[in-house]
């Protein structure tokens, strides 16, 4: 697509969401601490960290679905707490862990997405069978979200993520449980929606993944940023892998365990 003619939902302040000051606490515990990231538009981003480090608390301050102990959000320029409903309209959003209408078939469960994000049923229907052929998940027929594999329920909250053409996508570790012929498709609609203009915030556990589609990237550990920038700025030389060791520290000796060593 040419640059010059992309879509108005594009269109925006060249930071797509910009954090100022974030800070979640659960109990005696500092899950996001006073932090501080952009993340540019049409960018292809990466989030990386060990467990705890805080990915999943961010993503969802950001995208509105857990509140801030302090700080701001602007998505696409807005605040996502003072105009969460403007807001939002930009965002497609994969949350790990993400509970589904699981009663419907994929089908249903995409077009009714569509329509209560204001498409028309005709639009929301054309849009659920397109995304559904582009997920290889056309032939599951009657079947009930309830009934699908991990890898189909993955795939079908990403098609209820796009249906209705968002600007911005965060997306919460959206391989896991993904076979490799299906990541590879997944990866090329992110890909052609960068491209195109778009934002994909891609949280992963996975660094060759992340290495290989993000061009920018941010290291987080124990609700701080460790480092942010392009991918190659943030690599230093090294494989992201090498340079996250570094920072978040090596792989811990092992003492003991002499009984499974038979």
């Amino acid at each position: 697509m040419n640059p010059d003619h992309l879509p108005s939902r594009f269109d925006g302040p060249p930071i797509a969401i910009d954090v100022r000051g974030l800070t979640k606490v659960f109990g005696n515990t500092i899950a996001v601490g006073n932090l501080f990231l952009q993340i540019p538009r049409g960018s292809f981003f990466g989030l990386v960290g060990p467990n705890g480090a805080g990915k999943t608390t961010l993503l969802s301050m950001v995208t509105g679905m857990l509140v801030p102990d302090d700080g701001v959000a602007y998505v696409g320029g807005i605040d996502i707490w003072d105009k969460p409903e403007e807001a939002k309209k930009l965002l497609g959003v994969l949350p790990d862990g993400y509970r589904l209408f699981d009663r419907m078939t994929g089908m249903a469960l995409v077009e009714y997405m569509g329509m209560l994000r204001g498409l028309d049923k005709a639009t929301a229907r054309q849009r659920a069978t397109e995304l559904l052929a582009a997920l290889g998940l056309s032939d599951t027929g009657k079947k009930l979200v309830a009934d699908y594999s991990q890898g189909m329920t993955k795939k079908v909250a990403l098609a209820c993520a796009l249906v209705h053409a968002p600007s911005i996508l965060v997306l919460d570790e959206p391989f896991e449980s993904v076979d490799p012929i299906s990541a590879a498709g997944i990866q090329s609609i992110l890909t052609e929606f960068v491209a195109a203009g778009g934002t994909v915030v891609l949280s992963s556990h996975v660094m060759e993944t992340v290495e290989k589609l993000c061009d920018h990237v941010a290291i987080l550990n124990h609700g701080q940023v460790l480092a942010a920038g392009t991918t190659e700025q943030v690599s230093a030389g090294k494989s992201l892998d090498e340079r996250f060791r570094e920072l978040v520290g090596g792989v811990e000796q092992t003492e003991g365990l002499d009984w499974l060593r038979q």
